[in-house]
């Protein structure tokens, strides 16, 4: 865990509270088959950034369902960085779920340079701005900076720069969310 933040006494005992929950995880499947008819137990979906969001989920049919089942159920679901990535596998019949929709992500403009600056190891295989933009999506970033974007129950972040900003939107949404169903 490279990233954690091991000076936050915070952090570190909300992580301790729930480490049992983090080691006993279910799969995408098993979530799918065991609780979706417990939609009103959810407030939200978070999917995590970095590149290893664009392998595997952008057509994983567990992730479309999930998105779907989560923007049906008027869920929010929140990403960030590479993370949107997800949002390709709910391309449907030539639809896409989030066209029309404004979000950031991490540009492929910053991922064409990461190998020269000893990001990765090399190029990644495909981008993801211009396929979530060629799909209807309004990309509403440029740069690498503190970017985030809400557009309904939708909650994106550009990159890790802007990971303080999407907890502080996310949470003031969610908790709103909240208040409006008392």
């Amino acid at each position: 865990m490279w990233a954690f933040p091991k000076k936050d006494e915070d952090v570190k005992s909300i992580y301790e509270d729930l480490k049992p929950t983090f080691e006993n995880s279910v799969s995408l499947s098993e979530f799918i088959n065991n609780s979706f008819d417990q939609f009103g137990s959810y407030a939200a979906i978070y999917i995590p950034g970095g590149h290893g969001a664009m392998i595997g989920l952008p057509s994983d049919p567990n992730v479309d369902k999930i998105l779907r089942w989560a923007h049906n159920n008027e869920l929010y679901t929140i990403s960030i960085c590479h993370g949107p990535g997800a949002f390709l596998s709910t391309i449907s019949d030539d639809q896409f779920l989030y066209e029309g929709y404004n979000l950031v992500v991490f540009r492929d403009s910053v991922d064409n340079q990461t190998p020269m600056i000893g990001y990765l190891p090399g190029n990644i295989p495909h981008g993801l701005s211009e396929p979530l933009k060629s799909l209807g999506a309004k990309l509403m970033n440029t740069k690498m900076d503190k970017t985030v974007c809400g557009d309904g129950k939708l909650i994106t972040g550009s990159n890790p720069l802007a990971s303080n900003e999407l907890g502080k939107l996310a949470s003031k949404e969610l908790l709103q969310g909240i208040e409006d169903c008392r």
